[in-house]
């Protein structure tokens, strides 16, 4: 399953109001997946998801703020930390295909 988090903390990227982002991004990018509320994923904000999946007691190989939008994250079927892709993975690049494909295979 994938899950969409807009955040406005990088650059004032998404402005908008829930909706008009899942309408942008249905619409500019062919998004199927559900988009969440706008969330904060750094600092004292960051909503209790974005704490966890970049706290260094939940996932010290992966732990580290979010530096830019577009960040990915893998998340076992047991709920654990598989790997943390970086805005320049784009969604259909071989190492984030690979991953998930190596993932679904377990």
């Amino acid at each position: 399953m994938i899950l969409g988090f807009p955040c406005n903390q990088f650059g004032g990227q998404e402005p908008g109001a829930a909706e008009e982002i899942a309408t942008f991004c249905k619409k500019n990018y062919g998004v199927t997946f559900p988009m969440f509320a706008k969330i904060e994923v750094n600092g004292d904000g960051a909503a209790p998801l974005y704490k966890l999946l970049t706290g260094q007691d939940t996932d010290p190989a992966h732990a580290g703020p979010v530096k830019w939008n577009f960040e990915k994250f893998l998340i076992s079927r047991d709920g654990k930390i598989v790997n943390r892709f970086r805005s320049a993975v784009t969604p259909d690049g071989k190492e984030l295909v690979g991953a998930v494909e190596a993932e679904l295979a377990k």
